[in-house]
């Protein structure tokens, strides 16, 4: 049974105004039309479940596309994507090293605690990365 874009959005919690924003843009196949207005085949509700979990995920509109192609350029997305996590995950334990330290640290000026200035020193060394 097809549904009309406003029942869509209902099942999905999605405006109806990104629906029709993922369509413009091929995230969502173009729906058929039955007297002027859209309607949605019952998997286009799973496709939306799929497009809000990839943007939590964190992927651009741009890399949901690519997700979407066939295997070969989507295998090389989410390689690239998984690369970025992975340095992501390496930033925000630092971060999380940081401001734990800096919570317990007596210096004046973290910057000068030879604790935190130890710790930066090891980062640099496992990430060569500029």
């Amino acid at each position: 049974m097809r549904v009309t874009i406003g029942r869509l959005a209902e099942i999905t919690k999605v405006p109806a105004s990104a629906i029709r924003y993922w369509e413009r843009h091929g995230l969502l196949p173009a729906p058929e039309r039955e007297s002027g207005q859209r309607r949605y085949p019952p998997e286009a509700a799973e496709r939306i479940t799929v497009l809000r979990t990839c943007q939590q995920a964190g992927l651009s509109l741009a890399e949901i596309k690519e997700f979407q192609q066939e295997q070969q350029r989507r295998d090389a997305m989410i390689r690239a994507k998984l690369t970025e996590i992975r340095q992501l995950m390496v930033d925000l334990d630092h971060a999380q090293q940081l401001l734990t330290h800096a919570l317990r640290c007596g210096e004046k000026d973290i910057v000068i605690c030879p604790k935190f200035r130890e710790q930066m020193a090891q980062w640099r060394v496992a990430d060569p990365a500029p």
